[in-house]
């Protein structure tokens, strides 16, 4: 295990960036119709950090930041990296509930939003945050807080930084987790630096880099460093959808992206010469249809395993094309060492499953505020993934499951046991029990089976009242897609719901249930 060569921090890296870089095109954001230059990158996050600055954020300060997908957002990040500051990402899909939740947990005491999003943080109940300074960043110049491209955009483009090390944190990043609500894993400077730097090995400077998910997600965060440290070019899109992956291949001269199976579903790429698409990041992409993908795109098309508590974790090389449709994640990269170990915490033998363990350079820090569950998450030097692997007698590793009871629904990690305390909050339901359906276009769709509480039906509590009752409570994208009801649930000796023995009682778990995307089937 060797460790990667890193700068001091993330704020050092922009500058050098610039000096190395200079005018060349870094940062297209699709929908603003804007780029930006690696200089001009640093100028901006230079001004966003004098204004940050000026509204008294100082280093170490937890700031909530809940924006779309538009410049304000990575400009606002390095900034705050280079105030030395900590950035709490937040879902912009996120509800009262959820926002409550996250600005009380993270302890942040400022917040950047978008004057959309106002209303949901207006809702949330004072006495339950500590957000003391409120920024805006809206294009109506009206609504709470500080108009902060208005303060930016009057700031000097130098700027003294707070000059943090490796070591200080840069990011609570929330992840759902398995017993209840999201936890926030603390990452530092290293983290990202070491996470950027091993993208950065993907790419040259000729490349463009199609970044689609949101920016609150880890993966836009990183693609930023390996852009800045590699020279490539990244297209920020404002939302995810294949059509919009269509025009931009297309537009713009995007050469590098990540795929899903939904893309195969796009007419005339196989066909197509004008593009410059050559290579492809997959997670979880189905085995069968590997081949099939990069002859129809015109790419090479790799697997990589990682989570956000890790960063990346293996990788399959670029010249393993015989490992093609294996369905493999690769080898451990090089700054991790991995594991695989039975229930005994002993290494099994090769070819058998067992939990992934992870160590190695630049490693999340812990759970913010949850100190029973870092001590849980680590066994010495490791941390456990909640992931069943296994390895083959050529050394490349396979993802079997999930120990974790997560949702992963196009690219969001959902709580089934956070949807369950939203359901049994509801008068009339007694008991429900949340559980991941297969779905060909999304991964996994959300799936609750509910009890009504006695004397009470499916007439008197229809699946259209529990989709509104949700939506009043959480995030839209957490809400059951399929509801099924139920007049007992099957158990353990320990009157734990069993739900291995309730998603085996049908081969379809879409069969017999409400759909709120179609019709009772």
């Amino acid at each position: 295990m060797m460790e990667l060569h890193v700068e001091k921090n993330i704020g050092r890296l922009v500058e050098l960036a610039a000096a190395r870089y200079g005018d060349k095109r870094c940062l297209t954001v699709d929908h603003e119709g804007i780029s930006y230059s690696f200089q001009e990158i640093n100028v901006r996050a230079n001004q966003f950090a004098n204004a940050l600055r000026k509204a008294g954020i100082q280093p170490g300060e937890h700031v909530a930041v809940m924006l779309p997908n538009c410049s304000a957002f990575p400009f606002t990040w390095l900034a705050l990296a280079k105030l030395g500051a900590v950035m709490v990402p937040v879902n912009n899909r996120y509800q009262v509930r959820d926002l409550e939740y996250i600005l009380g947990d993270s302890d942040a005491t400022a917040l950047v939003i978008h004057g959309d999003y106002t209303p949901a943080f207006e809702a949330v109940p004072r006495k339950s945050h500590r957000v003391e300074k409120v920024l805006r960043v809206s294009d109506t110049g009206e609504g709470i807080g500080e108009p902060l491209l208005e303060s930016a955009a009057q700031m000097p483009p130098e700027l003294t930084s707070a000059d943090p090390g490796l070591d200080d944190v840069m990011n609570l990043q929330y992840t759902s987790g398995t017993t209840g609500f999201p936890k926030a894993a603390i990452t530092t400077h290293e983290y990202w630096l070491v996470l950027g730097g091993f993208a950065a090995q993907m790419m040259t400077a000729n490349d463009v880099f199609l970044t689609m998910s949101p920016f609150y997600y880890m993966d836009p965060q990183w693609e930023l460093l390996m852009s800045l440290l590699s020279g490539c070019g990244i297209v920020l899109v404002d939302k995810i959808s294949p059509e919009a992956f269509a025009r931009c291949a297309r537009q713009y001269p995007v050469t590098c992206f990540w795929a899903w199976e939904e893309m195969l579903c796009l007419p005339g790429f196989e066909e197509d010469k004008g593009h410059h698409l050559r290579y492809a990041l997959l997670s979880a992409f189905p085995p069968a249809l590997h081949r099939e993908f990069e002859e129809r795109f015109h790419v090479v098309a790799r697997e990589v395993y990682g989570m956000t508590e890790i960063g990346a974790g293996t990788q399959m090389a670029y010249e393993d094309a015989h490992m093609v449709g294996s369905g493999s994640v690769g080898k451990p990269v090089a700054f991790r060492e991995l594991r695989i170990v039975g229930e005994d915490g002993k290494d099994v033998r090769q070819g058998e499953v067992g939990e992934l363990l992870v160590k190695g350079q630049g490693l999340f820090k812990g759970y913010h505020k949850k100190p029973e569950e870092t001590a849980k998450a680590f066994t010495g030097d490791y941390f456990r993934t909640g992931d069943l692997f296994r390895q083959d007698a050529a050394g490349y590793y396979y993802f079997v499951s999930r120990k974790k009871e997560m949702i992963r629904r196009l690219g969001d990690n959902i709580s089934a046991t956070e949807v369950e305390h939203v359901l049994m909050t509801h008068c009339k339901i007694v008991e429900a029990a949340v559980v991941p359906v297969p779905d060909k276009v999304r991964g996994e769709e959300v799936k609750a089976y509910i009890l009504p509480a006695p004397g009470e039906t499916p007439e008197t509590i229809p699946p259209q009242d529990i989709v509104a009752y949700c939506l009043e409570r959480i995030a839209k994208f957490k809400i059951p897609r399929y509801i099924e009801y139920v007049e007992t649930f099957p158990r353990s000796a320990s009157d734990k719901i069993q739900k291995n023995i309730l998603m085996g009682q049908k081969e379809d778990l879409t069969q017999g249930c409400y759909d709120r995307f179609g019709e009772h089937r």
